[in-house]
């Protein structure tokens, strides 16, 4: 079995489809190491294990609304797309979604993946309550207040199997996307916030030659369908018969130029389509919002060594949280995002220098994507990293959730209890 971009195999000898918690339940407390597997959409070793697989996609969706709440609670396997076609038949919405509608919820929220937006956080801060399978086979749920909420969310799997998830709802609200063309490199660099401020979620394409950046998408919160738009952003040009596809032969992206239900927009991919290349390897930096023109520059100037590997780079912003492992802990930050060709080699050859020339501003690797950085120099930019090791430890004493990958990502010891 390989990850969806093909550049890893899982190696561990047993999956488990579990269509229910209880099979869950009875395949952790069965012994051994176990790691939980979404929709493998990550692209390293992290959800490897030389134990036990345990997959809940199967597990049929339960979705229960809690109006006076405000929230909506599901099986966790359950794709971003089908959360969204639930809640638009109710007439309401999440906060943000990622790109891909395809991604399992408690996948996503784990690795802290993120949609767009300067004042939108990334997935998981919509999150209210978590239920796990623990070790032993324990069933608990976590929420918001609890003292270990802000650890448990962006875990990285390593508390458990989560079977179940809370999110914050909202009402529905429409978003008109639109393509932009040909923005200025010198006015991206003079005025970062302006260009990525635009919208209430915005994503700026670039390879990094030339003098323009390709595309910027931005995804607008309108309040009706004849809403007026701008043709010109900073000096870009709106074309309103562009394709979105950039990377791919076929058209796989959501309409462009038409206000419509969030679901069907905030996306940049259809959920009936392969998102992206789908031949791909991908990483992404997080760096302060406010050093981003600076850690720009420093990027370009390194395109000429990684350029000639790239299908496409995209830069999205995600507002500041206080989740112990989230990339976006603490900080505004940018996100800088790269698309590799399918090879493993070459990306791993020019990744260093990419990551020297971040260095100054404290880069935080997403943590399910490919990077070459140290892991203290990763750790030391995460200031909760202390209560996050006892957390695991407290949790996990026997070591069942955690692989080498886990460990060596986040400095843990390899001897247990």
């Amino acid at each position: 079995m390989q990850n969806w971009g093909g550049n890893v195999t899982f190696t561990a000898p047993a999956l488990i489809d579990a269509t229910s918690v209880a099979q869950v339940r009875r395949a952790v407390a069965s012994g051994g190491r176990v790691r939980a597997i979404g929709t493998r959409h990550s692209f390293n070793e992290l959800a490897d294990t030389d134990g036990t697989l345990v997959s809940v996609l199967d597990m049929p969706p339960d979705f229960h609304l809690d109006e006076h709440a405000g929230t909506v609670s599901f099986a966790a396997g359950t794709r971003y797309g089908a959360v969204a076609a639930y809640l638009v038949q109710h007439g309401l919405a999440l906060h943000n979604t990622g790109s891909l509608p395809h991604i399992s919820v408690a996948g996503a929220i784990a690795t802290g993946t993120h949609g767009s937006g300067v004042d939108l956080g990334n997935l998981a801060t919509a999150v209210r309550a978590l239920e796990l399978v623990g070790p032993g086979g324990d069933l608990r749920r976590i929420a918001a207040g609890d003292g270990d909420f802000a650890g448990s969310v962006v875990a990285l799997g390593s508390l458990g199997v989560v079977t179940r998830v809370t999110l914050a709802v909202q009402p529905s609200y429409l978003i008109r996307q639109d393509v932009y063309e040909h923005l200025p490199w010198p006015v991206l660099l003079a005025d970062v916030d302006a260009v990525v401020g635009a919208a209430y979620s915005v994503s700026v394409f670039l390879d990094w030659r030339g003098d323009t950046v390709r595309q910027v998408w931005l995804k607008r919160r309108v309040s009706s369908e004849d809403e007026p738009v701008a043709d010109d952003l900073l000096g870009a040009a709106r074309n309103p018969s562009a394709t979105a596809s950039i990377i791919s032969p076929i058209d796989n992206t959501t309409p462009l130029g038409v206000a419509r239900p969030w679901a069907f927009t905030l996306p940049h991919f259809r959920l009936d389509a392969t998102p992206s290349a789908g031949d791909e390897i991908q990483s992404e930096y997080f760096v302060p919002r406010e050093h981003a023109a600076d850690a720009l520059r420093a990027v370009r100037e390194q395109a000429p060594v990684f350029a000639p590997h790239l299908l496409i780079s995209e830069l999205r912003t995600v507002a500041a949280d206080d989740l112990w492992l989230s990339p976006a802990n603490g900080r505004d930050s940018l996100a800088i995002h790269f698309t590799w060709r399918n090879d493993t080699p070459a990306v791993l050859d020019v990744l260093p220098a990419i990551e020297a020339a971040l260095a100054p501003f404290a880069p935080r690797p997403h943590w399910a994507k490919v990077h070459t950085m140290a892991p203290q120099a990763v750790l030391e930019t995460y200031p909760d990293l202390p209560r996050m090791r006892d957390l695991i430890t407290r949790a996990d004493p026997q070591g069942v959730f955690r692989n080498e990958h886990l460990d060596r990502a986040l400095g843990l010891q390899r001897e247990f209890a």
